[in-house]
């Protein structure tokens, strides 16, 4: 057991890298002589044709990334979501209750800042939701860059907190994000979560079945008006934890799709969004209500929500600190919760979908700022308290 989860975390480390390197592509490539290059690459047109009108899909590659692929992602973290509930670090109360309540205060002082700066810009305060985000490739990725220094204990405290952060983003995405609603799409979605639930309860324990009904799902969101990329939870969440046999038809998905979601619809989404022209950008710039709201709800709304969330929950339990984690290391880890940037630009992606492309500049800005400065001082914070630890032993144990 204990290699499995070091093993995803090597993924997560790799996949971490390969995210970081894929947004700092598209900042030098969309701030180069082949910026045009890469605006038209982006935007290139795709259609898919099935012979009816209504199955007539023409979009941006950019939307196609967004809305198809990102629906992928949603369907592993779905599966992890269940896996975590049922078998996992959440599958009881007492297990689940620290982590909630940091994810919980995690979501609650961001978005509560990123509101007290933007009150006075009606627009602005639909990208309420956008700092209240944490990505859980990237986290876990530079925190695995730390190996040893960083006790198992934190690492999957921070699994924990982003996959229960993830189910909120889920809530916020379907409640706050949805327009134009179509009653007749919505009802035939529903009809399709009916029959993965059916399926389920026949017993079918093959995965193809939940992902072919899914798909019909996210067609039907794409239509209704709700955020297609919902069909993933959707179908993941009635995929069966186990067969007869005891095998698992979630980790076996789990382990196929991986792969595929960290090494290449990650690096795609984080290089088709990242991508900001830096010209004109100056310090009013920085200061703009937007990025100001987002930097400030991702470094220091994140550290103090997870932080006071967490240290609650455990004076009201009577709890304590991860195993073998220090007071600095687990604030470190708490720091590192501000890294947004995937989940948080593609939040920000649907609050601005109808707004001018000076507020997608304004949120690329600001996530890219804030979800760098969390990682940087994160990482400064887990350095510092892992030196300060083994000292601090070494001390007790000649006392």
């Amino acid at each position: 057991m204990l290699g499995r989860i070091m093993g995803v975390f090597r993924g997560e480390a790799a996949g971490g890298v390969i995210l970081g390197l894929a947004a700092l592509a598209a900042l030098v490539v969309s701030n180069s002589p082949l910026a045009t290059l890469y605006e038209a690459f982006v935007n290139l047109p795709g259609e898919i044709r099935i012979g009816l009108d209504w199955l007539v899909l023409s979009k941006p590659l950019v939307v196609w990334v967004n809305e198809l692929w990102m629906a992928l992602f949603f369907f592993l973290v779905g599966l992890e979501i269940k896996a975590e509930v049922l078998e996992g670090h959440l599958a009881s109360v007492r297990q689940a209750l620290i982590p909630a309540g940091a994810a919980l205060g995690g979501m609650l002082v961001p978005a509560l800042i990123y509101v007290a700066i933007n009150h006075d810009h009606p627009a602005a305060l639909h990208g309420w939701a956008i700092p209240t985000a944490t990505d859980i490739a990237f986290s876990l990725g530079v925190l695995q860059l730390m190996g040893t220094r960083v006790p198992l204990s934190l690492k999957v405290f921070l699994t924990a907190v982003a996959v229960l952060d993830d189910l909120g983003a889920i809530i916020v995405i379907a409640v706050f994000y949805g327009h134009h609603l179509s009653p007749l799409m919505l009802w035939a979605a529903a009809l399709g979560a009916v029959l993965l639930a059916t399926i389920n309860r026949l017993g079918v324990t093959t995965v193809l079945p939940y992902a072919l009904i899914g798909a019909l799902v996210w067609l039907f969101l794409l239509k209704s008006g709700i955020h297609a990329t919902l069909a993933g939870v959707v179908a993941a969440l009635a995929v069966p934890m186990r067969r007869a046999d005891g095998s698992s038809p979630v980790h076996e998905a789990e382990h196929l799709l991986k792969p595929w979601v960290t090494f290449l619809i990650l690096p795609c989404f984080a290089f088709v969004n990242a991508g900001v022209s830096l010209a004109g950008v100056g310090l009013s710039s920085l200061f703009g209500s937007v990025p100001l709201g987002i930097v400030l709800g991702l470094v220091v709304g994140k550290t103090v929500g997870v932080f006071c969330g967490a240290r609650l929950v455990m004076w009201l339990t009577g709890g304590g600190l991860p195993a073998g984690a220090s007071a600095g290391q687990f604030l470190a880890v708490c720091v590192l919760c501000g890294i947004g940037f995937t989940m948080s630009l593609f939040i920000g992606s649907l609050a601005f979908e109808t707004l001018d492309v000076d507020y997608h500049r304004q949120l690329r800005i600001g996530v890219l700022l804030g979800s760098a400065i969390s990682a940087s001082l994160g990482v400064w914070l887990m350095l510092r308290a892992s030196r300060e630890r083994p000292a601090a032993a070494a001390s007790d144990t000649a006392a």
